[in-house]
């Protein structure tokens, strides 16, 4: 069996980010992941891909995913936190790569970095991406960021992002950097992956999915060169059913994340011990 992580949406109105993250530690689980939206545009006709279509209210209300972490990260010593998933063609990423290294530093190297393209048209627009290429912006970021990360004088000269030597600190405490976890399971995930990232994080997904996703990796590290051992899978807001999970785990997964409520403290507590009992 692999690790058990969490993920909640932290807000205004829900457990402590601190709280939840003191006491996820001190129970067990191996990580907690938090979600980002920057804003939640009034009248947005994009459906949301999660069952029934309808955007729940916490996307409009959830915090700052770094700032949530940077307070999650004073707390603990032990466990993973990462972002699920952090939208990156949201962001400037001169300021995004500083982000990541700072919480990575002030969490001694404990940041896993998970990241995804958006699939809100209209966020996406507000913020500055490009919604129809947003994958090509998200791998231009995350090159820029890799330069940022690991060179003393760092440029980057692309489509998207283009600067002169700059200097960029602190260092990650994770080198070259933390891992980048690639979320969604479209056809071009894998290729992607296997090129410039360091972990498959799909949601809702089945073993089936899983299973064949793993195959897909396999395959393309072959013919690319690239040692599959240094590929991870987590499977990301899974159903919180022990023979799914159990499936799942069987099918290749390393991780399993399961959703904590936006809910107040001694709920989300319950939530927490409940899931503790069943899958610890």
């Amino acid at each position: 069996m692999g690790s058990i992580g969490i993920t909640t949406f932290p807000t205004d109105y829900s457990i402590d980010i601190a709280v939840l993250a003191a006491k996820a530690e001190e129970t067990g689980f191996d990580s907690l992941w938090v979600a980002e939206h920057p804003v939640l545009p009034v009248g947005a006709k994009t459906p949301w891909p999660g069952p029934g279509g309808v955007i729940p209210k916490k996307y409009a209300d959830v915090a700052d995913p770094f700032v949530a972490l940077g307070r999650a990260s004073a707390v603990t010593d032990k466990l993973f936190l990462g972002t699920g998933i952090c939208l990156v063609p949201e962001r400037n990423p001169l300021l995004l790569a500083k982000e990541v290294a700072t919480l990575d530093m002030y969490a001694n190297g404990r940041f896993l970095f998970g990241i995804g393209a958006g699939w809100l048209e209209e966020e996406t627009d507000i913020m500055g991406g490009d919604f129809a290429h947003r994958w090509t912006q998200t791998r231009d970021s995350v090159m820029a960021m890799k330069e940022l990360w690991t060179t003393v004088e760092s440029e980057y000269h692309g489509k998207y992002y283009d600067f002169p030597p700059v200097y960029s600190f602190p260092r990650p405490v994770q080198r070259p950097h933390p891992p980048i976890y690639l979320g969604g399971h479209a056809k071009n995930v894998f290729k992607r992956v296997v090129t410039w990232g360091d972990a498959w994080m799909p949601n809702r997904i089945t073993p089936e999915d899983i299973e064949s996703g793993k195959n897909e990796l396999k395959r393309l590290c072959e013919e690319s060169g690239r040692d599959f051992s240094t590929i991870g899978i987590t499977v990301y807001g899974a159903t919180p059913d022990p023979s799914i999970v159990d499936e799942l785990f069987s099918a290749g997964a390393e991780r399993i994340v399961l959703s904590i409520d936006s809910i107040p403290e001694k709920e989300a507590l319950q939530q927490l011990d409940g899931f503790a009992k069943d899958f610890l």
